[in-house]
Parts: C-alpha cells; structure tokens; sequence
C-alpha cells in the first residue's frame, strides 16, 4: 500500500492592536464608542488597584490566601467585555477583573477571601459559576453546560479561563475534544502568564504556541497579545459570534505575565528573576492603554486622579460592608447553611 501524507492545518494567527508604547492599529480597531473604550480602562484599572487592596489585608492577616491577578487584567476586562449577561462564564481562582466585570460585588470578594462562602453566592439572574480551584477541571463544566445550551436552543455563548498549567492537565483535553465534536458554543479562553506555581512555561510543553493545541481539536486557534486589551476583546467578540452562530469553539491563548505572587502563599522570587518582572512590567496592561487613551483625548492627568479618587472610595465603603457582614458570620452555625434547600433531620441535630 502506497504511504501518503495528511496535511491538518498548521496556521495559527496572533494578532495585536495595541503596541508596548500604546500606538494603535486603526484598521484593527474593534468598534467601541468612546465611553465603551473608557469603561474598559476604568475596569482594568479598579481590578488593580481592589487588587492591591485584597493584598494589603491579606498580609495584615484580615484576609485569607489568594491569587492576585496584577498584571493580566487586559486579558480578563478584555474576554469578559466581548460577553453578553445572559451568556455563562466558568471561571478559574484568579478570575477577580472578569468578576468584578461581570457584576460580582467587591464586598462579596472580600468575605469570601476572609473564608466565608456566603461571600462568594451568586445572584439567579448571574449565568456565573463559582471559582474553581483544582487546576484545569472547569473547562469540562463549561463544555457540559455549552452542551445543555446546544440542546435547549439557546442562543447563550460559555467563556472558560484557565492558565497555561491547565493545558497539561487531562481535563482540559477532554473539554477540548467534546466541545469540538459536539459543537458546543464555548470560549476556552488561555491565560498564558509563563508559569504554572513554579513550573516555567518551557518545562509543560514543546509546542510552539498553546494555541496551536486547538489544531488536533479540529477547532480555531488563535494567539493574542494577552496585554492588550483591545486585541483580547476583538478577538474573544469574534469567538463569541462563531460559538453564538452555531459554528462551535474556539480556543484563544492570551500571552500575559503574572507580575505578583502566584498566591499570597508562594514566593516567586525562589524561581524566577526579578529581570524577567522587570522586562513584563515594562509590557503593563494599564500603562500601555493609559497611553493610547491620552492619544485619543480620552484621558488626561485631571480625569486619572478623579478616577483614583472613585475608586479608592468605591474599595473603603465595600470593606466597611464586608466588616459589617463578617460580624454576622461569627456563630459557627452557619456552617449548615446553604448545603441543602431543605434542611434533613441528622444534620438539623448536629446544628
């Protein structure tokens, strides 16, 4: 028998809109108003600064362990900003912009970084799941609630976030391949930011891109540059379009950096050099959009500081809320609380 060869498809695109300096591309602009360019800075930029905030009190020992998200808040406000509210985002731990975007509370944050789960409840009209912390499992949540969405004929669009480290995991490959045979309408949306805990980018795989790995899925696969925001979001919009207009998923790896603590229990500077920090902060998110809306007139010195000022209010009246809810959190009781809708006899008794 004759050998032959197969030729898949090896074309993976990466795009970027913005440079490091903030000029733009205008022909690759994605059509965004004027105030929509700015609620997309104001977003990225109280995600940091709530951020920040969330690390003070944890190192004051108010708040429990978490995953700060300084450095990949492009690649979050940009995903999250392509969705509409019906549609479901399943979200991984360091989810905060896209949480924040999607109408999460910063006093519920709060509460439950301080170990309460009340905080973390979701309102019904909210098509959010909560965060999942085992790394890579809920891609296979997005794609089965892709699937229901399929077989109601709904119109609804999943976004799944997941790292780099993710795309070694089993879980994810099996999202990848069910998603791509059943067509179902998800968004596996990549935050490649160099490094699974400790574990640098080179050492989990030899591909080239991670979003090539949509190729052996038969599914689009594309790279942008994860630090800027309008790239995120052009390229998020066109994914949700393809899944919401029947044509299945997409993955998009978002190349980005964490330039904080993988979580407020770790210590990067045990693994990585503080002169690769230095060469990403160089590549910051805000900065870089910061530029591009002073460019356009959009933003000036006078609206920065009211700005900050909003923000640093909006922060110091959620942690006062949050304070007040903790104190009614104290009995231990409320730990049978939200485990059953009705309540069964043997835990009744043990409460």
């Amino acid at each position: 028998m004759p050998r032959t060869t197969i030729k898949p498809k090896t074309k993976i695109d990466q795009l970027s809109i913005l440079d490091a300096e903030g000029a733009v591309d205008e022909e690759r602009l994605p059509d965004l108003d004027d105030e929509q360019l700015t609620a997309l800075h104001r977003a990225m930029l109280r995600a940091r600064r709530f951020d920040e905030r969330l690390l003070n009190l944890q190192r004051q020992g108010k708040l429990g362990t978490f995953a700060p998200v300084k450095g990949q808040e492009a690649a979050q406000v940009g995903s999250a900003s392509a969705l509409r509210r019906t549609d479901w985002v399943v979200p991984s731990y360091r989810e905060t912009a896209v949480l924040l975007w999607r109408g999460t509370p910063m006093a519920g944050i709060f509460v439950f970084t301080a170990g309460y789960n009340e905080g973390g409840a979701i309102p019904e009209e909210r098509n959010d799941l909560p965060v999942a912390v085992p790394v890579g499992t809920q891609p296979l949540h997005a794609v089965g609630l892709g699937y229901g969405i399929d077989y109601r004929d709904d119109d609804a669009v999943v976004m799944t976030c997941f790292g780099d480290g993710a795309t070694s995991q089993g879980d994810f490959h099996e999202a990848m391949n069910f998603a791509s045979v059943f067509k179902t309408p998800v968004v596996f949306l990549c935050q490649n930011n160099q490094w699974a805990i400790s574990v640098p980018r080179e050492r989990q795989t030899r591909s080239a891109t991670l979003a090539q790995k949509a190729l052996a899925y038969d599914m689009p696969g594309l790279q942008v540059d994860g630090n800027d925001v309008l790239a995120v979001h052009a390229a998020t919009r066109e994914a949700v379009e393809r899944a919401r207009s029947g044509d299945g998923p997409t993955l998009i790896e978002c190349v980005t950096y964490r330039l904080e603590v993988h979580t407020t229990a770790d210590d990067p500077t045990r693994y990585r050099d503080e002169e690769e920090v230095e060469k990403w902060r160089e590549r910051d998110p805000i900065a870089r959009y910061q530029t591009f809306l002073e460019n356009r007139g959009l933003l000036d010195d006078a609206k920065l500081e009211a700005l900050e000022g909003e923000i640093e209010a909006e922060i110091e009246e959620a942690w006062e809320e949050a304070q007040q809810q903790m104190e009614g959190l104290t009995h231990p009781t409320v730990m049978f609380d939200h485990i059953y809708a009705e309540s069964p006899p043997h835990l009744e008794a043990q409460r």
